[in-house]
């Protein structure tokens, strides 16, 4: 069931960092790295280290987990210096509603280096289903790891992501729902360029009927959120990409967040007071108890 509205963003231990956090808690974050092994179709293997910055408090001693996904860099030089994922803000907010929080460098950015697996092709000759899942194998398996760790829940966890991890989160929800309660979009879609054709990306058709094949086979609920002025792929497309997705049968809730600044796009990390309404309302409503 679809629904529309809107709304007024084994693992080696390498650095333990202890952050004060309110009402005397504590918060750990961690950084490890977790072994992944990609598969493509017609390539060999790859196997590679993913970076993951693991944030939990203390005080909790199980919660379940939350994995966050970040976006994609344009340029091979500006992912080479990506650095490394954390959205420091974000996973402090989200460990206050209850969750462990990773957050994995995919393969072919910053701190976790390799190949591009993501490049989905040429603005007019685009296949996009094999970048997202590239990413959402890297994310089924940091999953599989934090299932085992002593402080997370093995079941009933959220997949949540920004833009190409936005994306990435629905192709988990259709190609990889074990152990996860629910998905969160945040601006999700590629072949965006704000710079060059606002608010037009790279053939919306191919992933319109990339959702509508997602839709065909997802059942875990899923959470859709964009900003009426994202440069990247405008107010059409988005809904356009639930809608193809809702009527194939996938179940999702969309929320029209409001313009933000010169590019909406952003608005995961520049403007939670529009999202964290809605998001809570959705995690409720998916079965999660919220402090």
């Amino acid at each position: 069931m679809a629904r529309l509205r809107g709304a007024t963003p084994g693992g080696l231990l390498l650095l333990v960092l202890l952050l004060a956090w309110p009402a005397a808690a504590q918060v750990v974050v961690e950084d490890i790295i977790v072994p992944v092994t990609i598969r493509r179709p017609g390539q060999p293997a790859l196997t590679h280290d993913v970076p993951v910055s693991i944030f939990r408090d203390t005080a909790r001693p199980r919660a379940p987990f939350l994995v966050l996904g970040h976006g994609r860099s344009g340029t091979a030089h500006e992912r080479a210096a990506f650095g490394r994922a954390r959205y420091t803000p974000n996973s402090r907010y989200f460990v206050s509603l209850g969750f462990v929080v990773l957050v994995p460098t995919r393969i072919g950015y910053g701190v976790a280096g390799g190949p591009d697996l993501e490049d989905t092709g040429s603005c007019g000759g685009k296949v996009y289903p094999p970048g997202y899942d590239a990413a959402a194998q890297q994310t089924r398996q940091v999953i599989d790891h934090a299932r085992r760790l002593p402080f997370v829940e093995a079941e009933g966890g959220l997949v949540v992501g920004q833009s190409f991890g936005g994306a990435t989160s629905i192709t988990m929800a259709a190609l990889y729902p074990a152990n996860i309660r629910a998905v969160v979009n945040f601006a999700g879609g590629g072949g965006g360029s704000p710079e060059t054709s606002p608010e037009r990306p790279c053939r919306p058709d191919l992933l319109r009927a990339m959702f509508a094949d997602y839709g065909r086979t997802a059942r875990v609920p899923s959470l859709w959120l964009y900003a009426a002025n994202d440069r990247y792929f405008g107010e059409r497309f988005p809904r356009e990409w639930f809608d193809a997705y809702a009527a194939a049968g996938g179940r999702g809730e969309f929320v029209a967040l409001p313009a933000h600044g010169h590019d909406g796009h952003g608005s995961f990390t520049s403007n939670p007071t529009a999202w964290r309404p809605p998001f809570e309302a959705f995690l409720r409503s998916v079965g999660y108890r919220l402090p």
